[in-house]
């Protein structure tokens, strides 16, 4: 799949964090430099030392069109692109609440157009995407979609646009509920008598490492959270508070997911 940018092109709007992991991802799967055109206005010296096109001319039919500004400047970005709306260019967004329908507006219903949503953790290669496109995004669309995205992680495809709220509360905003937990277990280790420093390190590294666990394990994780719990014991005491069914964590992050989602379809009206 991408030979079909090496041959035709890929023009990345934007290159901040998420852009940049996207960028370094790809070439490093061998999407040659000079297949890839970038519009960013504020470039960092690394994106100026990759050889791509930076803030040239575009090519006039380029295999995709990713956008990778934040939601609030697309309107002032995407009239740099709108001209290469309305034939076989896919365009691909990873804007969070800026929906298919708002982009068919601006290129036109015959226009590919796909939506996705990676998460941060894309800057090491362990993130995950979810995708949907509109009808006129087919099945090598799709598959080219994925090839892009996984250069940064996981990837995975929805059944429609209804669900990318949800995918937004779990797996967009979902890091950052785990570095709260990080900061709010460092603190607990704090109010028991650790020294600052090695509580923060104790929390950083058991999160990173239970997280690890649970990708390379093949149990569940509520088999891996018995396994690591013994009847009467400390741990045990502990998730007696933590899976309460009132003050818990299920409902608390029941509540944040639900509240994230809402924001969501908040901002895609």
């Amino acid at each position: 799949m991408l030979d079909r940018v090496k041959d035709r092109g890929l023009v990345l709007l934007g290159c901040g964090k998420m852009g940049s992991a996207m960028l370094e991802g790809w070439l490093a799967q061998g999407v040659p430099p000079a297949s890839v055109h970038v519009i960013e206005p504020y470039p960092s010296d690394w994106l100026k030392s990759t050889g791509v096109h930076l803030n040239e001319p575009l090519p006039a039919a380029p295999a995709i069109v990713l956008l990778a500004v934040k939601p609030q400047m697309m309107g002032a970005a995407l009239p740099q692109v709108v001209a290469l709306g309305g034939g076989d260019t896919l365009f691909l967004s990873i804007a969070a609440g800026t929906t298919i329908a708002s982009f068919e507006e601006t290129f036109g219903a015959t226009t590919p157009i796909i939506r996705a949503m990676p998460n941060t953790p894309a800057a090491v290669g362990r993130g995950i995407s979810a995708i949907t496109g509109n009808p006129r995004a087919t099945e090598a669309d799709l598959q080219l979609a994925e090839a892009l995205l996984s250069a940064v992680g996981q990837v995975v495809r929805l059944e429609g646009e209804h669900q990318m709220d949800a995918v937004t509360a779990v797996s967009g905003s979902g890091p950052a509920y785990v570095f709260h937990l990080i900061e709010a277990l460092a603190a607990a280790g704090e109010a028991e008598g650790l020294p600052a420093e090695l509580a923060m390190q104790l929390a950083r590294a058991t999160v990173c490492g239970a997280g690890e666990l649970a990708q390379q394990s093949p149990e569940t994780a509520s088999q891996l959270r018995i396994n690591v719990t013994s009847p009467g014991g400390t741990t045990a005491a502990a998730l007696a508070v933590l899976m309460d069914a009132e003050t818990g964590f299920p409902p608390l992050l029941r509540r944040a997911v639900k509240a994230a989602a809402d924001r969501g379809r908040e901002l895609g009206k």
